[in-house]
């Protein structure tokens, strides 16, 4: 299933990996283990913030994804399953097809 993880990193946790040189290095590990299909960095409510989309096989995956983001940067993280227009094309048609 596709999702978008946001993770919404904590300040001084991820000033101090920065300080480190760290943080490089854990978006790395981050983008290895999901293999996103995009990943963007941004600001969202005052917070370093990271937008990735990749497909989740198993619902299992999602500790290994999310503790590495709580355990070092102390972050908020959010999942929401995600379509593309294909797929929502689809997903429209089935409604329409129920009548």
């Amino acid at each position: 299933m596709r999702m978008l993880l946001k993770v919404e990193m904590n300040t001084e946790a991820s000033n101090d990996l920065i300080r480190q040189g760290a943080l490089q290095e854990l978006m790395r590990e981050a983008l290895g283990r999901v293999h996103p299909e995009a990943a963007y960095f941004t600001v969202e409510n005052g917070c370093r913030t990271g937008y990735f989309f990749f497909d989740l096989a198993e619902t299992s995956d999602l500790p290994a994804i999310s503790e590495p983001f709580f355990m070092r940067l102390g972050a908020r993280i959010h999942y929401s399953p995600v379509m593309n227009p294909e797929e929502l094309a689809k997903g429209l048609g089935q409604i329409a097809t129920r009548g």
